[in-house]
């Protein structure tokens, strides 16, 4: 665990994991009440990022995770008595292509199930052109290897939520779904009626469940300090009994872990905008983030692997460069 200034953190709380061999190894995690949690593998690496399904009487599957992973999460879903006719819903958090990026795909494998996104990401998932032509000049070659292509999905199968909507899981059972901006302009939360999971996409950073630090996850062009704290107060106020992160699983330490997600948030902003104030400079800004991240989290830099996996996943220069990107918008205006 590091060190956070002499207050303790949350200790990961994880059940049985369940492995699944069929020449794609897969990870199946039984978090009670029909919901079960999927490592979608992105890039090969386990424990970085989370699909989700709820299992109930119209099955509902949160994030596809990228491209690469769809065959992975269709097997999951096969092992879990979810065939091709039964899917009803595909939900993804926004349309980032860790998260979305393989919705085309899984929508093929499951033809009756509705894709369901916040109504600024919609036109993107119907024509993803511009959005993969943007993915592969940021990523390079990193592009194939992490994520693959996104495929367009049909219009008559979307439906988009604008601040608010339902979600029917049959039965009684719903998802409400609420727009959570501030890591990205099309980012929803979405809060289970029956078990009080609220799935947190990239709205509250990236949890690492080996240590339980929470990571700041702040990537141009929508990262906007303000309305990432809103939404961290939104998350409060749905007084959830779980956290069901994107990166990555469950936590029960709901309002601490909201809270680390904030102080650390306002840290990284604090080094970035102290930099920023004498010499805009994004290497400098970097190194200066490092340097205090790994002051206060000395557990989490412990392990070279694990230090490369969330690197992957969401980069120290990346997300300062978000930070400096909402600093020069904040500063024009």
């Amino acid at each position: 665990m590091g060190d956070h200034g002499g207050r303790a953190c949350a200790q990961p709380v994880r059940t049985a994991l369940f492995r699944h061999t069929d020449g794609v190894s897969e990870i199946i995690e039984d978090l009670g009440n029909d919901v079960f949690h999927v490592d979608t593998r992105m890039g090969g690496y386990e424990g970085i990022t989370s699909g989700y399904l709820i299992r109930s009487s119209r099955p509902c599957l949160i994030e596809t995770g990228a491209a690469r992973s769809a065959d992975v999460v269709v097997r999951a879903l096969e092992e879990l008595g979810v065939g091709p006719q039964d899917l009803a819903t595909i939900v993804v958090t926004h349309i980032h292509l860790d998260h979305a990026g393989g919705v085309g795909d899984i929508a093929e494998a499951f033809p009756q199930a509705q894709v369901v996104v916040q109504e600024r990401g919609a036109r993107h998932l119907v024509d993803p052109t511009k959005l993969v032509a943007s993915a592969h000049r940021v990523f390079g070659e990193a592009m194939d290897r992490l994520f693959g292509d996104l495929r367009p999905v049909p219009a008559e199968r979307i439906t988009a939520i604008a601040e608010i909507g339902s979600i029917d899981l049959g039965d009684g059972r719903r998802l409400d779904a609420f727009h959570n901006p501030g890591h990205a302009s099309h980012h929803v939360g979405l809060l289970d009626s029956e078990t009080g999971d609220l799935y947190t996409g990239d709205a509250a950073g990236v949890y690492v469940p080996e240590t339980a630090d929470v990571r700041p996850s702040t990537p141009p062009p929508d990262f906007d300090l303000d309305l990432t704290l809103s939404s961290l107060g939104r998350m409060r106020d749905a007084q959830a009994n779980r956290l069901l992160f994107s990166h990555f699983g469950p936590v029960t330490t709901v309002q601490e872990t909201l809270d680390r997600s904030e102080e650390e948030l306002r840290l990284w902003v604090e080094v970035v905008e102290q930099v920023h104030a004498v010499e805009p400079n994004l290497d400098h800004a970097v190194a200066m983030v490092r340097e205090r991240d790994l002051a206060r989290n000395p557990t989490f830099y412990a392990d070279d692997d694990r230090v490369l996996k969330f690197e992957e996943l969401s980069s120290v220069e990346a997300n300062v460069s978000g930070i400096i990107r909402w600093l020069n918008r904040r500063d024009q205006a």
